[in-house]
This record gives structure tokens, C-alpha cells and sequence, in this order.
């Protein structure tokens, strides 16, 4: 198959995955209620609480995994922005009403699903006890992002991949 034949494959099933997840305007208010909360543990306010609390608070195994945290959540997020801005794939903001304010217009990849996963991945390499919470909570936030009309499938996927790269990489230097 030629390359140029399977991107635009791959951009259909895409496109068909979004459309089937995302919230219709008939969704319900406790369903955009429960999205919404969910997207919000993503973003990167959350992210980086989550990631500096410990740092300023605890001592130990518990610091270096927040600082570890830390570094991923930044480097992740330096690599989303570069590639937002070189890619420029816009939103899919066209075949579904988005359910919350879009942060930019660039969807590729998608910046909550890096910035949770980076935090996430980190702290469950970290601590394996909270591992199946977080990379579930991480991938929730992911699919919310889906739900609530802002990022097709791949945005997600490509940006949870960002997230444990980076993560692998800065576990690498510890």
C-alpha cells in the first residue's frame, strides 16, 4: 500500500473513532458533568500540582519521583509544543460542538493526555502499588479529551506515547 493511500486510511478510521466517541449534543448534564472533571485532572494546572506537591512537601524515594515528575511533565510538554506548532493539525471542532473551551487551535498531540500521563507514568514507575489508578485515571483523561469533542484518537495516543518516551528518558538519567 503506498504510503500517502494508508495516511489517508488512517485519517478515516480516525475521524470514524472520534465520531463514534464523541458526546452528542443530546448528552446528558451528569455525563458532561463527569467528562469535565475528568479532562480538568489533565490539564496542565493539574499536572503540575500533582507533580509539585510532593516535591516541596516529602523527602526520600517520594522527592526523587517528583522530581522526576517534574522533569517529564516539562519535557513532554516542550516536545507537544513543538510538535503542535510544526504539525498544525487543527481540531475536529467541525463535525462535533466541542463541550468546553478549546485551549488552542492545534489538536496534534493532544496536551492534557501528555501532561497526566507524564505525571502518571513516572509515579506508577515509582510506586507500583498506585501504577493500575494512575495510568487508568491517565487514560480517562485521554479519552475525556475525546468525549468532549477536542482531539481525535490519535492526538491522544500519540500524546500518552510523548509522555512515557519522556518519562522512560528521564527514569534513564536517574
Amino acid at each position: 500500500m503506498r504510503p500517502i493511500a494508508l495516511m489517508h486510511r488512517l485519517a478515516a478510521q480516525d475521524r470514524a473513532l472520534y465520531l463514534r466517541w464523541t458526546m452528542g449534543e443530546s448528552a446528558s448534564r451528569a455525563k458532561l458533568v463527569f467528562w469535565k472533571t475528568i479532562t480538568h485532572a489533565g490539564g496542565i494546572s493539574a499536572s503540575v500540582t500533582f507533580a509539585l506537591i510532593p516535591l516541596v512537601l516529602a523527602e526520600g524515594h517520594l522527592r526523587i519521583a517528583a522530581v522526576q515528575a517534574a522533569w517529564a511533565l516539562a519535557l513532554s510538554t516542550l516536545v507537544v509544543q513543538v510538535i503542535k506548532r510544526n504539525v498544525v493539525r487543527a481540531r475536529p471542532t467541525g463535525e462535533v460542538r466541542a463541550h468546553i473551551k478549546l485551549p488552542d487551535r492545534f489538536s496534534f498531540p493532544s496536551g492534557h493526555a501528555t501532561s497526566v500521563m507524564s505525571v502518571a507514568f513516572i509515579h506508577a514507575a515509582n510506586f507500583h502499588s498506585l501504577g493500575w489508578p494512575l495510568l487508568v485515571l491517565a487514560g480517562l483523561v485521554g479519552f475525556s479529551r475525546i468525549r468532549l469533542g477536542v482531539h481525535y484518537p490519535s492526538d491522544v495516543v500519540v500524546g500518552q506515547l510523548i509522555a512515557i518516551a519522556t518519562g522512560v528518558a528521564v527514569r534513564a538519567l536517574w
